[in-house]
Parts: structure tokens; C-alpha cells; sequence
């Protein structure tokens, strides 16, 4: 499937800028923390990791599908680690995500075949990845770690 997506993006005030998705959905007010914006709204970072949070949660469920598998729910976070390059500018160095499902492992058919196709359907992650290291892990119900820790 291709899916072309487009964004318009007006500033409102200062760091503050209205994101707007197209018809039928709801505008988002994006702004810089303090000092520079008035952290009302989520931050370009915040945006950035929603993006991939999103995506992978989605390919997760997308693949547990595929099994006739129900993971019990799932919650992602994601963490930007920033830093400064070489000309001192700020900028997201690596992405860490933790993906949480709601059940044991053990309950869950396929799991490892599962976890070992999700990320490829993330069109996101796949693409952030040319540029910002993705770091993943997956935890069970129980706070387990279910996938392999990366080498």
C-alpha cells in the first residue's frame, strides 16, 4: 500500500505552530519547552517520537494479527537521547523504545516469529533509521524481556 501523507504546519505565536493533519482531523498545537516556547504544546522531539512510538505499535499489533494473536493491550515509550554534534547543534543522537505488551510472553503463540518480523512493517522506524539510531526492547505483562537485547 502507498501512502502518501502531507502536513501544514502555521505559526500561531512565536515557537508555538498549528499542525494540520487535513479534513476530519483534529489540529495539534506544537511548541518549544521553556525558554524558548511556552511548552504548550508537544515539542518537535515529542512529535518525532510519537511518530515512531506510533508506527512500531502499530506494526506490533499489525503482526500479532497476522497469528490470531492478542497481546493483551500494548504501551510504548519512546526516548530521544540528545546531544550535540561536532558544530555544537542539538541533535537526537539515538531513539530508545520500550514496547510493553499486556500479557505474559508465555501466552502468547508465535511470539518470537512475531517479534522477529514486526519492525520490518514500521515505515517510520525504517526510515528514521537512516539517520537516527532506533534502539528497541520488548517486554511481556510482567516486565520480562522477551526479544533478543541488541548486541
Amino acid at each position: 500500500m502507498s501512502e502518501n501523507a502531507s502536513v501544514t504546519i502555521t505559526q500561531k505565536s512565536n515557537y508555538q505552530f498549528l499542525v494540520d493533519f487535513g479534513a476530519g482531523i483534529p489540529h495539534v498545537l506544537a511548541d518549544e519547552p521553556v525558554p524558548l516556547g511556552a511548552g504548550e504544546g508537544p515539542s518537535p522531539n515529542q512529535l518525532l517520537l510519537a511518530a515512531v512510538t506510533n508506527c512500531l505499535s502499530a506494526s506490533l499489533f499489525f503482526a500479532l494479527n497476522k497469528f490470531k494473536q492478542d497481546a493483551g493491550g500494548i504501551t510504548t515509550t519512546g526516548t530521544a537521547i540528545v546531544g550535540r554534534d561536532a558544530d555544537k547543534r542539538l541533535r537526537v543522537n539515538e531513539i530508545d523504545v520500550t514496547i510493553r505488551l499486556g500479557k505474559p510472553g508465555g501466552d502468547i503463540e508465535h511470539l518470537d516469529r512475531i517479534l522477529a518480523q514486526f519492525e520490518a512493517f514500521c515505515t517510520v522506524t525504517q526510515s528514521v533509521r537512516h539517520g537516527i539510531p532506533v534502539v528497541i526492547a520488548v517486554e511481556d505483562g510482567q516486565g520480562v524481556r522477551v526479544d533478543k537485547p541488541a548486541p
